[in-house]
């Protein structure tokens, strides 16, 4: 009857179902915080291309259609920095978006010397920062951007290293 969501690696190829996807999913964001100008909505293509060939990039499947992606890139110092977790507005609330945040710190983990990971969001994101906390994230920082947005920084050790968050 349906198809089932699959979770793979995401190629060059995907770049532009993803930035489509991406701009969708930042909608509700850009008017959360009043500002349509952040650079999810403003990203160009040739940067989503390099973020593909520099880091690790995963994509949701429903059968050709790109639902979901999320990114991460590991620092020098074994941090593994998440980022822009999208996944299509008529497939939230099901659970892929914690699949998919599951899937991208296994893929990360198996980088040598991964101590930490690391993600951020607005203050206003309530859904975002439950969906972090239930995965075991906690508060690093917040950082006041502007009148509208501060940014919280949130954290949490991977399975051989131990976090503590610095007060």
């Amino acid at each position: 009857m349906g198809m089932s969501v699959t979770i793979s690696a995401a190629t060059e190829q995907d770049a532009e179902q993803i930035l489509k996807l991406q701009f969708l999913c930042y909608q509700s964001e850009a008017e959360l915080y009043g500002d349509y100008s952040i650079e999810p909505l403003t990203q160009p293509l040739d940067s989503l291309k390099a973020e593909l060939a520099g880091g690790t990039v995963l994509v949701a499947r429903l059968g050709d259609e790109v639902v979901a992606s999320v990114r991460a890139a590991v620092d020098a110092d074994g941090t593994a920095r998440i980022n822009k977790l999208i996944v299509h507005p008529r497939m939230r609330r099901h659970g892929l978006g914690g699949r998919l945040l599951d899937a991208i710190e296994s893929r990360v983990a198996t980088d040598e010397g991964v101590k930490s990971f690391q993600l951020f969001t607005g203050h206003r994101s309530e859904h975002n920062l439950r969906l972090y906390r239930k995965h075991g994230y906690q508060l690093v920082s917040t950082e006041r951007v502007d009148e509208r947005l501060s940014l919280v920084t949130l954290a949490k050790g991977s399975s051989t290293s131990a976090f503590v968050a610095s007060a």
